[in-house]
């Protein structure tokens, strides 16, 4: 017996700790704490299957039972046969198909009104999945930013998604389901932003090297709060000062012009726009905290931290790149 529980208790635990870690429901990236009216419709249809399925498994179960002890094997019986039931047959035909109804109508009501018309006074963003980051283009505001979606708690938002190179999917668990970017082809998803806070998401199709680096987040401000943020990323960013502007004459002298933009320093476009680059808590897609050490690091061998990046490696020194971070995350 000790020599069966000493092999049996890690299991045990081991199941334990899985158990216990699926009862954390509240997650940054948990589909069934909704953050949105899309993620309650959602799990409006999961609470719908469940019981559907309790009950099935009950009947089921139920029925199993009791041809267990009805027609159970006895001492001295005849083994018989029992002819066809028509309408045994046809109940277990309707009643699926039926089963199949109660599920299909709610979840295609969902489809069609988070793909229809806008709704009045929505916030429409255009989200563009390149390989392998985020670009958000708010319509009507001149704001453009990369990998963090600011959105207003209380109001409609539309995204856009487009994709110039290979398909993607934006998801983000907590405001609703995947929506997939194809390239081609112009696609589109509402939800109305519930409850402030920071929400994660991640790209769910696979595209490439770096396709699990894919990451985004949501920021659902209160309304003063997103009026505030819309009013820093279209002021210009403040002067810097001392390393900072020495780094900004290093990333005026360097390729970084060719790709990114900063307002009035450069109007490159094959990388994400960096006017307002140390407003945000993350980078590379939100793979690295906002940190002048992990940029210093970006900034000199890109490739090195994310595979596949097209972000090649500057040659610059250490103190040069240093200095380069010194200015990015002035730009706030």
């Amino acid at each position: 017996m000790r020599v069966f529980v000493r092999a049996i208790a890690p299991a045990l635990l081991a199941a334990t700790v899985l158990v216990a870690g699926g009862c954390v429901w509240k997650t940054p990236m948990s589909s069934v704490v909704a953050g949105s009216d899309y993620n309650r419709a959602i799990l409006h249809v999961y609470t719908i299957v469940t019981w559907v399925t309790v009950v099935i498994a009950l009947v089921v179960f139920l029925a199993l039972a009791y041809v267990l002890a009805r027609y159970r094997e006895r001492p001295g019986a005849v083994a018989s046969t029992t002819p066809g039931l028509p309408a045994l047959e046809i109940a277990w035909t309707i009643v699926p198909a039926l089963v199949l109804l109660v599920i299909a109508i709610p979840s295609i009501q969902i489809a069609f009104r988070t793909q229809g018309k806008p709704r009045p006074g929505s916030l429409e963003v255009t989200v563009i999945a390149r390989q392998w980051w985020w670009e958000f283009r708010y319509t009507g505001l001149d704001v453009v930013t990369a990998n963090e979606l600011h959105v207003p708690a209380g109001r409609p938002v539309l995204l856009k998604l487009e994709g110039p190179d290979v398909i993607h999917s934006f998801w983000a668990p907590p405001m609703g389901g995947k929506r997939d970017v194809v390239p081609g082809r112009l696609n589109q998803m509402s939800f109305t932003p519930e409850v402030p806070g920071e929400y994660w998401g991640q790209c769910a199709e696979y595209c490439g090297a770096s396709h699990a680096h894919m990451g985004l987040r949501v920021f659902v401000d209160t309304p003063d709060a997103f009026d505030r943020w819309v009013a820093a990323q279209r002021a210009p960013a403040a002067e810097p000062q001392g390393a900072a502007a020495e780094g900004k004459t290093i990333f005026a002298g360097s390729a970084c012009v060719g790709c990114h933009t900063i307002k009035g320093v450069s109007g490159g476009i094959l990388g994400p726009d960096l006017t307002h680059f140390g407003s945000r808590t993350t980078f590379a897609a939100a793979m690295f905290p906002t940190r002048a050490d992990m940029l210093t690091a970006w900034i000199k061998n890109a490739p090195a931290l994310k595979p596949g990046v097209k972000m090649p490696a500057l040659g610059l020194s250490d103190d040069q790149a240093r200095a380069v971070a010194a200015y990015l995350v002035t730009l706030k």
